[in-house]
């Protein structure tokens, strides 16, 4: 009866909030993370209307549609680093087998689903399959299925036999000569045919693989794979086309090569050194440390038989270093913004990446600010997300207890507004 009386409440919620074209909505929460000041601003309340935030005021007994005055309002969460139409598990090698396009699509709204109600209103996804993820962008974007805001680089970029090159792990005949159109490129005309391709495709930025890889099916996780001059024409042509470059990178000469052409990321960072730092610093690049990713495969690293054996020698050498390359970047002020590479680790657990971060160094606040502020920043849209203010998107969660005095609360959210629409709500 309860689970009844509860369902009833949300869908009347809901309803609420589906009115907000015709009057604001005030929302009474008991605390307003202030992402700007990495502060609480108690008894607020906050106004909607339509998909933006219309104003928020100190409480003075105003009318109230929903009342969270025992909680913590934050801005919504970005995440910078996923992979929303996989989940890896210990069958994720055949499954590629195994698996049409029709499969990867209900999969990914399922973990599109999961990934908003752990409270995480936007994402970057940084490599999908069959353009899927520009396909969900587009029917979570017309109200046909719920999920995050999705910001996608389709197809991300490699070289032949590199990190993200799909022909990885085949046999001979079994998979078509790769091409730009398969995301993979060999010098400056391919990358060039690359960043257009994914123009056409509807990406909304570039990932390449500047270096090995830990997953894929090969040799290296952490050599160069991209030649400068293949960079120069790929980071021109992006910027020719309105695009972002993010890099996945762990090892020194590939992040090297990367920052210096103009990624505007470098994800992971496994083997970076004060030289890179330095460059990092120089050319205002972030930091997407991932590092549940890290834990991730060392974890199954000793599991017997979970990943292939060239696979497993990567995540016990690589996962292990994330962390301390992390803490040596944050202590040294490389701007840092949240990113999980959830797909690698289970789609929803994003939040536990709040934990490690400051567990390796980072305060509450801090770590809240990369999942907001300067995860916007990074994304190109801080004028619209990442802060609770009159213009923004209206993206909100709600957490029962402070996250600034207990982070761990941020694994568990008791409410998620998304563009003005309740989209889960907890009792």
């Amino acid at each position: 009866m309860l689970k009844k009386e509860n369902a009833v409440k949300s869908l009347l919620l809901t309803s609420v909030l589906s009115i907000q074209s015709v009057e604001a909505l005030n929302i009474h929460c008991g605390q307003v993370f202030d992402a700007a000041s990495a502060s609480m601003l108690k008894d607020r309340v906050v106004q909607i209307e339509g998909d933006r935030f219309k104003g928020i005021q100190a409480y003075t007994n105003q009318k109230i549609d929903l009342d969270y005055s025992t909680g913590y309002c934050l801005p919504g969460l970005i995440d910078m680093h996923t992979h929303i139409t996989h989940e890896n598990s210990a069958t994720r090698y055949i499954e590629k087998f195994q698996l049409n396009e029709a499969d990867v699509a209900f999969n990914a709204v399922a973990f599109a689903q999961t990934t908003l109600n752990a409270g995480f209103t936007t994402i970057r996804d940084l490599g999908d399959e069959f353009n899927v993820s520009v396909a969900l962008k587009k029917a979570i974007n017309q109200g046909k299925v719920p999920g995050p805001r999705i910001f996608t680089a389709a197809k991300a970029l490699a070289t032949t036999g590199g990190h993200a090159d799909p022909s990885n792990g085949h046999r001979d005949g079994l998979f078509p000569h790769t091409t730009p159109e398969h995301g993979v490129v060999n010098g400056a005309s391919d990358a060039m045919r690359a960043v257009r391709q994914r123009y056409q495709d509807g990406a909304d930025l570039i990932k390449i693989t500047a270096t090995g890889g830990v997953l894929s099916q090969a040799a290296s996780g952490d050599n160069a794979q991209f030649s400068d001059e293949e960079l120069n024409a790929l980071i021109a042509t992006a910027n020719d086309y309105g695009f972002k470059v993010t890099a996945h990178a762990h090892g020194k000469a590939g992040m090297l090569r990367a920052i210096k052409a103009g990624v505007a990321s470098i994800e992971h960072g496994t083997y970076l050194d004060d030289e890179v730092i330095k460059a990092m610093k120089k050319h205002g690049t972030y930091l997407v440390p991932t590092l549940i990713a890290g834990d991730w495969v060392t974890e199954k690293s000793k599991i017997e038989g979970f990943f292939p054996a060239v696979v497993a020698k990567k995540a016990a050498t690589i996962g292990p270093l994330l962390a301390g390359s992390f803490n040596k970047a944050y202590k040294a002020g490389v701007n840092i913004a949240f990113g999980t590479d959830s797909g690698v680790s289970e789609h929803g657990r994003n939040g536990e990446e709040f934990t490690l971060m400051v567990n390796n160094g980072m305060t509450n606040a801090e770590a809240l600010q990369a999942a907001t502020i300067h995860a916007a920043d990074l994304l190109g849209q801080a004028s619209q997300l990442g802060e609770i203010k009159v213009g923004y998107y209206a993206d909100m969660i709600i957490v029962n207890n402070n996250p600034l005095a207990d982070i761990t609360v941020m694994t568990d959210i008791k409410a998620v507004i998304k563009s003005g629409k309740l989209e889960k709500h907890v009792e």
